[in-house]
């Protein structure tokens, strides 16, 4: 619900509906809860473990996925969005080696006090024993 400057609280968005089926899985909810609290655009490079959390960024209107072809290239565009908006945005890398290709500007990320949320896939339980 806004308030009256228009302006939705972030308890009103995160008890908002925003899924038609009134249950949300732990995609869905990471989803809202960084929309609840103001973070609104992902940088991703997903694989097939992160498919659950497209799903759940598509679902939502409010929030704007960004693709990007390599981890490095999410990582440096978070730390630019960050810095030129002074509002946090979110990484959605794959695995561990693609938080590894990330490692660099995140380093910068965090030297210049960018706000940023990284989430970073993994594997399904069966295929751990495979990596």
């Amino acid at each position: 619900m806004p308030s009256k400057g228009g302006e939705y609280t972030a308890a009103a968005r995160f008890a908002s509906p925003r899924f038609t089926d009134g249950f949300m899985n732990g995609a869905q909810s990471v989803i809202r809860t960084l929309l609840a609290h103001g973070v609104d655009t992902c940088f991703a490079n997903p694989g097939t473990s992160e498919m659950h959390l497209v799903q759940a960024i598509d679902a939502v209107p409010e929030t704007r996925a960004v693709l990007c072809l390599f981890e490095g290239v999410c990582t440096g565009a978070a730390d630019g969005f960050g810095r030129m908006k002074g509002v946090p945005a979110t990484t959605l890398l794959h695995l561990g080696a693609g938080l590894g290709n990330g490692i660099a500007n995140l380093h910068n990320c965090r030297r210049a006090s960018t706000p940023l949320v990284n989430i970073v896939g993994d594997h399904a339980v069966p295929h751990v024993a495979y990596d």
